[in-house]
């Protein structure tokens, strides 16, 4: 019997407890695209090295997870360009939506937000949306 649905409930815990410490910690939303955006911009320069680290640390635990459990698979398709032209989308998108799926779905759900829920049905009808038009329908993936 495949066991990964272990691994997404894990994970999802693991998500769901940073996000409450976040909140509790600093008293702000967990939301990785605005963590990364004021990196970028630059407009929250007393935070940075915090930001900093706990984008860090959502690179590495996983992989460190990854190496140490051998389980390091991925379903990720090998064409490069489609790669980076989905990364632009999802920032694109994420700017439009003013949050990203650990903001608005993690989050915003959690503290029965009316835009985190409406949000969250758009992207992941998005994001059905997708799979279904380029892997079945146009075969690109």
């Amino acid at each position: 019997m495949p066991q990964d649905w272990i691994f997404g409930l894990i994970g999802g815990a693991m998500i769901g407890i940073a996000a409450a410490a976040y909140l509790l910690i600093n008293g702000r939303i967990m939301g990785a695209s605005g963590i990364i955006g004021t990196l970028v911009d630059r407009s929250a320069p007393e935070n940075g090295a915090e930001r900093l680290a706990f984008l860090t640390g959502l690179v590495l635990i996983p992989g460190a997870v990854a190496l140490a459990t051998g389980t390091a698979q991925t379903h990720l398709t090998g064409n490069f360009a489609l790669i980076a032209v989905a990364g632009l989308l999802v920032g694109l998108g994420t700017r439009i939506a003013n949050g990203c799926t650990s903001g608005h779905g993690v989050c915003g759900i959690s503290r029965l937000s009316l835009r985190g829920i409406v949000a969250t049905v758009f992207y992941i009808g998005a994001g059905g949306l997708t799979v279904v038009v380029f892997r079945h329908m146009l075969g690109w993936v």
